[in-house]
């Protein structure tokens, strides 16, 4: 089996690029003077492109982080786009909801899996969004020299990851929480 297939690259590319068309709406690159005095309306390519870059690293990274830690304990795990996730996110943006709703992808490992690789695969999504708050915080505290483009683009990626490992610490079915806390439940108490 190779490390990664094909299909989840497609999978991967998907979700990238339907990230970008809903959070578009959502999430703008700033304004420059030309363009406060000339709207443009409708999506463009800038406003795509920006939403994109801030919001898919946050859900690619984080899956990803499942697959390798899984596959780092041994199991086979598939990334897979849910597209039924991302079709009702498309058809929030299109209807021009304030609601964001939005589940775009899952790793899939064996059933049969012990509690201990269930947990540490669970837990290793959220994780990774921890680090990358931590890390747009340091650079956004750090950095000196930032335009005012990247510097909205690292703080709306520090939001969005801070946001990504509260909610999926959440421990609701189907969320990595729900995981987390059940495995940890019966490692402790089993």
């Amino acid at each position: 089996m190779a490390f990664i297939e094909l299909m989840e690259i497609v999978d991967l590319i998907v979700v990238t690029l339907a990230l970008g068309y809903i959070f578009s709406a959502y999430i703008r690159k700033p304004k420059t003077e030309l363009e406060l005095v000339y709207p443009r309306f409708g999506l463009t390519w800038d406003e795509f492109k920006f939403a994109m870059m801030v919001t898919a690293p946050a859900v690619i990274l984080h899956e990803l982080a499942h697959k390798f830690v899984a596959i780092a304990l041994g199991l086979t795990a598939t990334f897979k786009a849910f597209y039924a996730g991302l079709g009702i996110g498309i058809f929030l943006r299109v209807i021009s909801s304030p609601l964001i709703i939005l589940a775009p992808g899952y790793v899939q490992i064996p059933p049969s899996t012990s509690n201990l690789a269930i947990f540490l695969t669970a837990l290793s999504g959220p994780l990774t969004n921890l680090l990358i708050f931590f890390i747009a915080g340091y650079l956004l505290n750090n950095l000196r020299r930032m335009t005012r483009t990247q510097a909205v683009a690292i703080y709306m990626t520090k939001q969005i990851n801070f946001f990504l490992f509260i909610f999926n610490m959440l421990p609701i079915p189907p969320l990595d929480g729900s995981k987390v806390f059940s495995s940890l439940f019966h490692l402790i108490f089993a």
